[in-house]
Formats: structure tokens, C-alpha cells, sequence
């Protein structure tokens, strides 16, 4: 039998969705957003130099078809010399431009509804919502009620979230409701609680994730920890990781691919910061069984780089990414297929602070190449299907 390895770098766009001019950041139309190609362009130029420098170097991707996918997604000329992989720009069909949509729809269910978003303004949240999270928490009110960065809000709320012990409420563009709390002082174990409790209330407004945003430190010095989690709406229909499951085939997911799916359809979770993800990964080459699907996310693109407009940080994890991803490969089994993928955009060079409606990449090793030229999302999980022996059920066609 065979084996699949769906990897996902969150947040690597590459430009050019039909329609971007619907979507904005910071008050901007998505359109033109272009996350690779802007890094690129800024390392080029000399602008995106700190803990690196000179133009991007990811030679891996670049083999695989990185680029040639990028050409496809902006019209552009293709690079002259071939890929070594198979390559694709792949179009999403679902509305919303965040990380349910974009997993959902790669791994064969296009998004059925439309999201819910609050409104920008202050308080942002319906006093029904407010007054489910002060039950559940003990408190007597909550601090943010509004859209704002992470980073942010912990760095303007921090202080007098310890004072008084109210939590730290806020949103984005996406359609999720965030709560912040300090470790020490409110408690991780109390946070997670809170935001189980809290979410079913919030799915029920069609809201696709209540995260758990924990930080520690002192006023001045916070940090957010590694021990975030995602509490998503499950899936309403069958997805890959069922459609592998039932075939009794074993699927393991790597990072925030269980809490996006409700771990729907998985059977062992890894977990930990893009580091120890990418331990994990390389040793399920090693132990994953034949039929096995792994499915993989790398978040650290998007949260830490990407949501913070750090151009140089982004580069800087593409080319550590591209070197383990080098390495990975070179433990394929033959019969093996990787699949390198992502959910939207996040362009640091372009305004506000959210996602940006982008095309992604789909680079496929193992299985030969060529220039697949474009695809939906949902082609992703049929080709998936279809490398597995394991029928699909949703609307992709698949690649292969």
C-alpha cells in the first residue's frame, strides 16, 4: 500500500484570487495581496534582512514547483527551468478567507454557510455572549468587547486582566471569538474550561472557533505560550480524514489539525511549536503505517510572522521550512506522496493585521512532474482519495 502526507504551511499564499477585491484587511481590498510574492520582492531589495539576508532562498520548494505554481496564480511568465514535482494554484470556492474555510474545503467540504463576523465597533459582541463567558468564568465583566491583534490586546488589557480577573475578549476580520487569560493568574486549566463551555454558544451563531489564547510574564513582558487551543465548529459532513478512517486506514494529524476538525476522523494527535511539529513529522515518515494518511499544519507562518506584518521573521521561517522539508523528502518510501499545501494568505506587507483571500500552492512529490495548472481546493482531498485506494465523497476531482 501507499502512504499520504498532507502538509499545510499556514498562510503561505501566492496572489491572485478571482475574488480578493471582496475581502479586506485593515480597511483595504484584498486585492493584489500576494504573501510569497511580496517576501520574495522585499528580500530581494534588500528589506528583509534581519537574522538573514539577500534574496529568498527556499531551493526545496522552488524544485518542487513553488514558483511555477506563484506564475500560475498571477499571470505571470513561467520560470524557465522545469519542477521536479507536480504543481498546481488552487482557487478556494468557500466565503471567508481563514483557517476552518481553508481546511475544510482542502480536505473536500466547501464551507455549506456563510460565517458569522462581528462588527467593528465597541462592545463587539452581543451582551448574551458577554453574559454567557462572566457565568462560566465567575467574573463581572470582561475586558477588549472588540477587534484587535493578539499581541495587542494582551499588551493593552494584560495589567488589568490580573487586577480584576476578567478576561480578555476580542476578534478579527475571521469569524472568531478569541479569549486571552495569564496562565498564573487566571489559570490555563480555568481558560480552556471557559472557552469549552462558551463555544457551543458561539457555534451557534455560525462562528467557526473559539480560541483559547493563553500569555504569561509581568505588564511590559508578556508572552503568549504554546498551549493555544482551538475549539471549531465540527465538520457537518464527512471529510478525508473520515473518509480514510471508515476505509480502516490510520490517520494521524500533526499540530492544529485536530482541533480544527474536532478531531473528526483522527486517530493519534501530535502537538507542540513548529519545531516539535516538524519532529513529529519526520517521525511519522519513519512509523506511519502503509495506507496511513498524516496531516500536518504548521501555524508558526501565520501567528507569529504573518499577523504581526514581520516581513524578515516570515522569510526567515519559509528558508528553516524549506531546509526540514529537504530533508523530509529524502525519507519518502517509494509509493509515498507529499502533498505541500496552505489554507489562505497572510501578506505582511499589506495593511491591517488579517488574513489576506489568496490562491494557494499545491506541490505534490512522489508522484511524478508536471504542471497540473489549476484547481479547487477540493481537488486536494480527491487526489488524496485517490493515492490512498479510498473513494472520495465530496465535490473535487482529482489530480492524479
Amino acid at each position: 500500500m501507499t502512504r499520504a502526507f498532507l502538509v499545510v504551511m499556514d498562510s503561505v499564499g501566492i496572489g491572485g484570487a478571482p475574488d480578493a477585491d471582496a475581502y479586506f484587511s485593515g480597511g483595504v481590498p484584498d486585492t493584489g495581496a500576494d504573501t510569497l510574492g511580496h517576501i520574495a520582492q522585499a528580500c530581494a531589495e534588500g528589506q528583509a534582512d534581519t537574522g538573514r539576508q539577500g534574496p529568498l532562498r527556499v531551493p526545496t520548494l522552488a524544485r518542487l514547483g513553488l514558483f511555477h505554481a506563484h506564475a500560475q496564480a498571477i499571470g505571470a511568465p513561467q520560470p524557465d527551468r522545469p519542477a521536479e514535482g507536480l504543481w498546481a494554484a488552487a482557487t478556494e470556492t468557500s466565503a471567508g478567507k481563514d483557517t476552518p474555510s481553508g481546511h475544510w474545503e482542502l480536505a473536500g467540504l466547501p464551507v455549506p454557510w456563510d460565517w458569522h463576523y462581528f462588527p467593528e465597533t465597541v462592545p463587539a459582541f452581543p451582551t448574551e455572549i458577554t453574559r454567557a463567558v462572566c457565568e462560566i468564568a465567575g467574573c463581572d465583566g470582561i475586558l477588549g468587547d472588540c477587534h484587535g491583534s493578539g499581541t495587542d490586546m494582551i499588551d493593552r488589557f494584560g495589567a488589568e486582566h490580573i487586577r480584576t480577573g476578567r478576561p480578555i475578549c476580542y476578534t478579527s476580520a475571521d469569524s472568531v471569538f478569541q479569549i486571552a487569560a495569564h496562565e498564573d493568574a487566571f489559570g490555563l486549566d480555568r481558560l480552556l474550561d471557559l472557552c469549552e463551555r462558551v463555544a457551543p454558544r458561539l457555534h451557534a451563531l455560525r462562528v467557526g472557533r473559539v480560541i483559547a489564547r493563553p500569555f504569561v510574564g509581568k505588564p511590559g513582558r508578556f508572552r503568549r505560550t504554546s498551549n493555544r487551543r482551538d475549539y471549531a465548529i465540527a465538520p457537518p459532513k464527512p471529510i478525508l480524514t473520515n473518509w480514510v478512517q471508515e476505509a480502516g486506514q490510520p490517520v494521524h494529524a500533526v499540530g492544529k489539525i485536530g482541533d480544527i476538525f474536532s478531531m473528526s476522523g483522527i486517530d493519534t494527535l501530535r502537538k507542540g511549536d513548529d519545531a516539535a511539529l516538524m519532529g513529529h513529522l519526520s517521525d511519522l515518515l519513519d512509523t506511519a503505517e502503509d495506507g496511513s494518511l498524516v496531516f500536518a499544519n504548521f501555524v508558526e507562518f501565520d501567528s507569529l510572522f504573518g499577523h504581526r506584518r514581520d516581513v524578515a521573521g516570515y522569510a526567515r521561517q519559509l528558508e528553516w521550512f524549506d531546509a526540514e522539508l529537504g530533508r523530509l523528502l529524502e525519507n519518502l518510501r517509494d509509493g509515498d506522496l507529499m502533498v505541500i499545501t496552505a489554507d489562505h494568505g497572510n501578506d505582511p506587507t499589506w495593511a491591517g493585521t488579517d488574513h489576506t483571500r489568496e490562491r494557494v500552492p499545491v506541490l505534490m512529490a512522489g508522484r511524478g512532474a508536471g504542471g497540473l495548472g489549476d484547481m479547487a481546493f477540493a481537488d486536494v482531498a480527491a487526489s488524496v482519495a485517490t493515492h490512498l485506494g479510498v473513494p472520495g465523497r465530496g465535490p473535487g476531482v482529482s489530480a492524479l
